[in-house]
């Protein structure tokens, strides 16, 4: 049913949900909570915990002023609580002079901070007592919104959807759900989204994270049955261009980049056609694997593909490319294909493509067209392959008969969950890195290192250096306590020198504008981008030497040391700034195991130890495959049950022909017809 059919969502409001690619009630009962806001009752100033969110009662006093600084408003006032004085600020709210009532109670709740010896709150939230009152004890949903869409709106649009959504069709079989005790689907989303305590919230979402896993595990292994000992279609010999190409290199290659070539060889002239994933963290030398895999095809006479995640990224490759053919005289034809290729240079690429003259093809989602005819494809190499659904590297594969495949990625997922993951894929791991690369250097600080840091940005600026900084949020959000991307562009802005250009990037923006802005950091026209998580992977910038990631205990470990990928990149000292929002003893602790090792694999270990259900509030952690709530660290156990699950079913061939397991026939039925959105799978 089409959201415009709920009570209070017109067109206008139906643009904006459109914008969240919610346009049914059925994408609105999928749209979880991002987190939830649990009202204790107000405590005092004394007992409440510095760095966290915390409800205290206060009377206003004094005077309440209002000054400007550069564009920016900041109003100041008191707060007379029982046991002490709270000193209260808001940023670009001057209403607030008018509208404060002196001498009248509020319930203030926000992030508590302590500068000396005074109390501070920063852009907390207010309550009237007895508007305080009807909240305690509830768990509220937080979802992820854009500007003009509130939570409370989108929380208003979930409870009509959950009413008129028939959810009592259960698609998986009832003998699961008995043996791993959990919720049916009706209730299990009823809870995630209003849950009635923290327990019914876990096992919510405990069901609804088995159904991510279980469905994403069946969907795998059905599509790879026929894959598992496809014949070498593509024969070919190890030939003297790979070898002398290596002994070319400026560098040597690592004993572990010798021993997974070998193995690329070795498949590569096999009976049989390479399935193989290569992981490695970044700065690794994955890249320069899979242009000796290329570079081999190119020489066999047949034609090499490489799909990377962003046009930036791609046109990276190319000219990397190009330029090892120039020093290295290489015979091979590389082309780029991108969705921003110029329509004539676009249809000359189509027909040397297709007359077989470009032997190496480098590009983004573009590769995959229809109107991409390929003369003799041989191998397909997908790049950060976490950031492609199944069935787009199914569609490159396609484009040839029996292709080779290479999947890369620098998300170091613990071998016993890849296997799990990738199924029949062969797995390399490169496990050492070049002797030449710098070791980042990794502070873990809380918030009062904030005005060092940016000192030190501008150092490195003025070196003739870049920096990043993470934000976990996109704008202002009904969570008080995180850092966006929007408002902190501004703020840095005002802190920073004029001289010191400051730019952002985030998921909403539309994908041009996305890359313009990497293509400009890329050539150091913006020295600090302040972004989400969208630069996790997809540009490569060997100036950037400063990271600085706020709300850090907003993060897993992997995503933090994936994150920090993005400096260190070149031969420069690079430094990574973890900056905490939280001082607690526990949280300084975990982040500090960042300051212990640049091994990713180590790291994922430590991640996975530590994950547990007390994570259960953050944003969702991981940064590899992209499920809407399940994250392959914290929910290691349950991915465990569900790929056995799926094991034994699939054990006699495909899904039984029972009527018990019908539901789940159409269930992975409309999956497989449905467009599908592949940042999710």
């Amino acid at each position: 049913m089409e959201i415009t059919r709920l009570k209070g969502i017109g067109d206008k409001t139906a643009r904006l949900f459109y914008k969240l690619h919610i346009e049914t009630t059925d994408d609105l009962v999928g749209y979880y909570p991002r987190d939830y806001e649990c009202f204790a009752p107000p405590s005092d100033l004394c007992d409440a915990a510095v760095g966290e969110v915390a409800a205290v009662s206060g009377c206003v006093k004094g005077n309440i002023a209002t000054r400007h600084i550069r564009g920016l408003s900041i109003t100041t006032f008191e707060a007379v609580c029982a046991d002490g004085v709270l000193h209260m600020t808001y940023f670009n709210m001057p209403y607030l002079k008018n509208s404060l009532k002196r001498d009248t109670q509020y319930i203030f709740r926000g992030v508590l901070q302590k500068k000396g010896s005074r109390y501070v709150m920063e852009q907390a939230k207010m309550f009237r007592p007895e508007e305080y009152g009807r909240l305690i004890g509830k768990m509220q949903p937080l979802y992820s919104v854009t500007k003009g869409l509130s939570s409370n709106a989108v929380t208003k649009a979930v409870r009509q959807a959950i009413e008129v959504t028939d959810l009592s069709e259960d698609y998986l079989p009832e003998e699961i759900r008995q043996s791993e005790g959990l919720y049916t689907y009706a209730e299990a989303v009823r809870q995630m989204h209003f849950p009635d305590s923290r327990d019914t919230l876990v096992k919510a979402r405990e069901r609804l994270v088995f159904d991510e896993f279980f469905l994403f595990i069946l969907m795998i292994r059905r599509m790879k049955e026929d894959n598992a000992l496809l014949p070498n279609r593509c024969p070919m010999i190890a030939v003297a261009e790979t070898g002398r190409l290596i002994e070319a290199l400026p560098y040597k290659l690592t004993a572990a980049q010798r021993r997974v070539w070998k193995e690329i060889e070795e498949d590569l002239t096999s009976e049989h056609a390479m399935n193989r994933l290569i992981q490695g963290d970044v700065g690794s030398g994955k890249t320069i694997l899979a242009f000796l895999a290329l570079v081999m095809c190119a020489a066999n006479g047949y034609q090499g593909a490489l799909m990377a995640p962003t046009e930036v990224l791609a046109a990276q490759h190319y000219e990397t490319l190009i330029q090892m053919k120039k020093r290295y005289h290489l015979a091979v034809s590389p082309v780029l294909l991108t969705g921003s290729t110029p329509a004539k240079e676009r249809r000359e690429i189509y027909e040397r493509i297709e007359s077989g003259e470009a032997d190496i093809i480098l590009g983004t989602h573009a590769l995959i067209q229809d109107k991409v005819v390929y003369h003799k494809l041989a191998l397909v190499v997908t790049d950060e392959q976490h950031r492609f659904g199944v069935r787009q590297r199914e569609s490159l594969a396609q484009k040839g008969r029996d292709v080779h495949v290479l999947v890369m990625s620098a998300t170091p997922i613990p071998r016993t969950l890849a296997i799990i993951l990738y199924g029949d894929l062969h797995i390399s791991v490169l496990d050492e890195m070049p002797a030449d690369r710098l070791p980042i250097k990794n502070c873990v600080v809380d918030t009062s290192y904030r005005d060092t840091a940016y000192r030190f940005i501008e150092k490195e600026v003025a070196a003739g250096r870049q920096a990043y900084v993470i934000c976990p949020m996109v704008d202002e959000s009904e969570v008080s306590d995180l850092e966006n991307v929007v408002s902190y562009t501004e703020k840095l802005r005002e802190r920073l020198s004029p001289s010191v250009q400051v730019a952002s990037l985030h998921g909403r923006m539309k994908a041009a504008e996305k890359n313009r802005i990497m293509e400009a950091f890329a050539a150091k026209q913006i020295d600090v981008l302040v972004s989400t998580t969208v630069i996790e992977v997809g540009i490569n910038v060997p100036n950037a030497t400063v990271m600085l990631v706020e709300n850090a205990e907003r993060f897993g470990l992997a995503q933090l040391h994936q994150l920090r990928g993005r400096v260190g990149r070149g031969s420069i000292q690079s430094y990574c700034i973890f900056v905490s929002g939280r001082d607690r003893p526990e949280t300084m602790a975990r982040l500090k195991i960042l300051n212990e090792s640049n091994d990713g694999f180590y790291i994922a270990s430590q991640d996975l130890k530590l994950r547990g259900p007390g994570d259960l509030f953050g944003i969702r952690q991981s940064g590899d495959l992209r499920f809407s709530l399940a994250d392959i660290f914290q929910d290691a156990a349950i991915l465990q049950k569900a790929a056995d699950h799926a094991d034994r079913i699939l054990a006699q061939g495909d899904l039984p022909a029972d009527e018990k397991y019908a539901p789940l026939r159409q269930r992975l039925a409309r999956m497989a017809t449905n467009e599908v959105d592949f940042r999710t799978i």
